[in-house]
């Protein structure tokens, strides 16, 4: 049997989390701290997530409130939430910020529900592009004489399936975000 499968199963695997990660950055209508998760803010010469410098906590389904824990970053946070493409202007009351998240019209719904099919394809994108290099290993295996051309032949339909399992997995997470962002 071919060497490395493994390898790249474990590659198709972090694809889908880090989809299931980008998609948590979506917003869904109600409050989710990981809509922060992708902000950095300049503290002291250092960018760092929101996270490594404040308490996000969720007092109601529809807000966030950001407690740093040095209140000489409460303007830096500020200017990072604004720079972001959240589209949430953050109230500063001097010791804590906070972030009400309006309701979703519905061409808002569907531009993030485009921005989740934009998501979903570059990670089928990226499992097609995992099989074409296990292919090419394979290939080489094969051309090296390390594999037979049965060898290679199973490692094909094996590394297609797989592929198309994956690929399936990436439909089923991406249907699941999109019912969550058109739910009312």
């Amino acid at each position: 049997m071919a060497k490395g499968y493994e390898e790249f199963e474990a590659k198709m695997k972090k694809t889908s989390e880090l989809l299931s990660t980008s998609f948590a950055s979506v917003r869904a209508g109600r409050a989710n701290a990981a809509v922060l998760d992708q902000i950095q803010v300049e503290y002291y010469g250092t960018p760092t997530p929101i996270q490594g410098i404040a308490t996000i906590s969720t007092p109601d389904p529809r807000s966030l409130l950001i407690q740093p824990w040095d209140s000489s970053t409460l303007k830096a946070i500020e200017k990072a939430i604004l720079a972001s493409d959240l589209g949430i202007n953050p109230q500063n009351d001097g010791r804590s910020i906070r972030l009400v998240f309006p309701q979703l019209t519905e061409e808002r719904r569907k531009e993030l529900a485009r921005q989740v099919k934009k998501y979903a394809e570059d990670a089928k994108v990226a499992i097609r592009n995992i099989r074409r290099d296990a292919m090419d290993k394979f290939k080489a295996q094969k051309k090296a004489s390390e594999i037979t051309e049965d060898d290679y032949k199973i490692a094909e339909k094996d590394m297609q399936k797989l592929t198309d399992d994956w690929i399936k997995e990436i439909d089923k997470i991406a249907e699941k975000k999109e019912k969550e962002l058109f739910e009312i």
